[in-house]
């Protein structure tokens, strides 16, 4: 097996790497973006989502930090060719779960939601799920030091 440093890696790899990189900068943003909220801008929210955001403990938007800070990072280690990425990847996955699990199973958000609130942190968590297996695929093709 090739080292990683004269593994030929494919230009499709790189893409997809910078790829996961901007996901993570969408995610580093909502993050922000929620746990910034003013008074004002919280107001102007609809009450189940208001009510979610302020009732969310201190673990769970931990949680949510972890979630997209690791899956940028994430996306930093592939381009960077480091085998890591598979690591970052998983703790942003446990994050996710850690996350939406307060708020579906602890606050009850499917029950203030209805089921299609389901679909995007099922997304979330099947993204993760590609990005740890991609990370693995390439360090076994030698592309990840």
């Amino acid at each position: 097996m090739p080292n990683a440093a004269s593994a030929v890696v494919p230009l499709w790899f790189k893409i997809v790497a910078v790829v996961a990189i901007l996901w993570g900068v969408a995610g580093l943003y909502a993050c922000f973006s929620q746990l910034t909220l003013t008074p004002a801008a919280m107001a102007a929210l609809p009450v189940a989502q208001r009510e979610a955001f302020g009732a969310m403990p201190g673990w769970a938007k931990i949680a949510y930090q972890v979630a997209v800070i690791s899956g940028f990072v994430g996306g930093i280690l592939l381009l960077m060719r480091h085998r890591q990425a598979q690591l970052a990847f998983v703790a942003s996955l446990l994050g996710v779960i850690v996350q939406f699990g307060w708020s579906f199973l602890v606050f009850g958000g499917l029950a203030k939601w209805g089921p299609s609130a389901a679909i995007f942190p099922a997304f979330l968590a099947a993204v993760c799920v590609a990005e740890i297996w991609l990370a693995g695929w390439a360090r076994g093709r030698g592309w990840l030091n």
